[in-house]
């Protein structure tokens, strides 16, 4: 079984409240070793190359935010313009890129075995008042979909953590260069995966 890397982002209402130490501590915690970490302004360029340019991407975004509005019988036209989900998705990618501005990010590549499914659980939903408690999500956050969309914003949701292998490796390689990760053994692997 091969260990996995899975790309962390906190976000800016995670620096600005001075949670990054109680928000990386989880990962280690469970034996995630961390092997890359840095403090950084993201560009526009790298948040584009971040969420993916691609209308499926736009679409399911865009989706998401009109079942949202329909089980709660609202009309998205009120707050979007239009009951397109792509250009629902667009409009939220664009409000995501200058919520990635607003401070500097904090990034670190954490790796395990099933990394990706481990950092999934411990950040919690996506949608934070969704999110279960003892979640960092759930912990740190309670914003919801239609209060950040009134508002003109995209949620407030502390982190981003890679859901796919695939989107692990592709957003570790956009955010680090190979240098500037890690390779080295845990007094931690040596005792849960030591076969002696």
């Amino acid at each position: 079984m091969n260990k996995q890397k899975a790309l962390l982002i906190i976000k800016p209402d995670g620096v600005q409240r001075g949670i990054i130490g109680k928000i990386v501590s989880r990962f280690e915690t469970v034996g995630l070793k961390i092997i890359g970490l840095k403090f950084e302004w993201a560009t526009k360029e790298k948040i584009i190359a971040h969420y993916p340019e691609t209308e499926a991407w736009f679409a399911k975004v865009g989706q998401r935010t009109l079942t949202n509005y329909e089980k709660k019988g609202l009309d998205a036209r009120s707050v979007f313009k239009t009951n397109d989900a792509v250009s629902i998705g667009k409009t939220v990618k664009g409000w995501l890129i200058t919520y990635l501005q607003e401070s500097p990010v904090f990034l670190a590549v954490v790796e395990g075995y099933d990394a990706i499914e481990i950092v999934r659980k411990l950040s919690g939903n996506t949608i934070p008042v969704l999110a279960a408690p003892g979640t960092i999500r759930g912990d740190f956050s309670h914003d919801t979909i239609d209060l950040a969309n009134e508002q003109n914003r995209p949620l407030r949701n502390i982190i981003h953590a890679s859901d796919t292998v695939e989107d692990g490796e592709k957003e570790v390689n956009l955010w680090f260069k190979p240098e500037e990760l890690f390779s080295y053994e845990t007094a931690g692997e040596k005792f849960m995966y030591s076969m002696k």
